[in-house]
């Protein structure tokens, strides 16, 4: 699996997708020149989390979905949206959650820490996938309390959010688990050197 990260993430193929990474790394510095503070990280975040479905040699529906909620949940964060639109949070976190736990997943196959879902039975797939929205949710949950404690106050924690945060993230997982078969077939991975 490593040795084809970086030849399937160089692979010569345009994708729709990649005008979202180009986005992205716009949004970085624009984000960072005009909100400051915790903008940077954030966005810096979501340079990540757009490079990784690439290298991947993700689907191109997959690919973009994950790309553009990512681009969507970093701007969402720097435009205060998660406070102030009513219920805006909790969509995210299904949505984008449920996506990074299929993404997680077919790393985990690649890895050979689980089958591949398209070779795994549909419940097995499912409760996979739950599983990692839920560790997935917990990491985030506890990045947003170290914020709020230790870099700016400003950035909303509170125990019926987090809870709300964290069935949100096990609904996506599910969600995404049952789409996961369509989702991780049909991959472009490029063989290394």
């Amino acid at each position: 699996m490593i040795g084809t990260l970086g030849p399937t993430f160089l692979r010569p193929r345009f994708l729709v997708a990649d005008v979202v990474r180009g986005l992205t790394l716009v949004s970085l510095v624009v984000a960072t020149i005009g909100w400051g503070g915790t903008a940077f990280p954030v966005m810096a975040l979501c340079l990540l989390g757009v490079v990784v479905p690439r290298m991947l040699g993700l689907r191109p529906a997959f690919d973009v979905l994950v790309c553009v909620l990512v681009l969507v949940a970093g701007w969402s964060s720097v435009l205060e949206w998660y406070t102030s639109v009513f219920l805006w949070d909790k969509l995210v976190h299904v949505l984008l959650t449920g996506l990074l736990a299929a993404v997680a997943s077919v790393i985990a196959a690649d890895l050979r820490v689980v089958r591949p879902a398209t070779d795994s039975p549909l419940g097995v797939v499912v409760v996979v996938t739950t599983v990692a929205a839920f560790g997935i949710g917990a990491v985030w949950e506890i990045g947003e309390w170290a914020g709020h404690t230790y870099v700016d106050s400003a950035i909303f924690v509170g125990y019926v959010d987090t809870i709300g945060d964290l069935a949100a993230d096990g609904l996506g997982g599910v969600l995404a688990g049952f789409g996961l078969p369509w989702l991780a077939a049909r991959r472009s991975v490029v063989g290394p050197g």
